[in-house]
């Protein structure tokens, strides 16, 4: 191999190397939750998304009810879903991931979802988007209320 044939593969190498890290450094700056966050708050909302009396027999139990307080929720890293409580009785469960660009939701206080990486604000009654740069809503997640018990339907 000559010097420049040498030269134009470091060359490449070098190139595919930064692509690869610039791609990882997206990834990395949407990145996700590594726990659950709760809050608290006000009242608001309706068609609730729970399912009472299916067992819950597809899905994990993702919390008590008594785990999520009224106007507030709780986000689930792992299964990638927040359940919300917009009002006594009523649970709500939405996608985690940010309508924007894909970062984790991190917290639900007085009925407001917000994302951490842009400041978009999500209705925890609805999922709409409330505020910031995210235009669609959280997709509704499907989960059973039963025997003071959420599960993943």
């Amino acid at each position: 191999m000559s010097a420049a044939q040498e030269h134009r593969v470091v060359e490449r190498r070098t190139v595919v190397l930064a692509v690869g890290a610039v791609g990882a450094a997206a990834l990395t700056a949407c990145g996700g939750s590594d726990g659950s966050v709760g809050g608290s708050g006000g009242t608001g909302g309706t068609d609730p998304v729970e399912q009472p009396g299916s067992g819950g027999a597809g899905g994990a139990v993702l919390a008590k009810t008594a785990d999520i307080p009224e106007g507030g929720g709780m986000v689930f890293a792992a299964q990638k879903v927040v359940v919300t409580q917009p009002r006594a009785g009523e649970f709500k469960a939405f996608s985690a991931t940010c309508t924007h660009q894909g970062c984790a939701v991190k917290d639900v206080t007085d009925n407001v979802i917000t994302c951490p990486c842009h400041n978009s604000t999500f209705d925890a009654a609805t999922g709409s988007p409330t505020g910031g740069p995210a235009t669609q809503p959280l997709p509704a997640r499907q989960i059973s209320v039963e025997g003071g018990a959420i599960t993943l339907a």
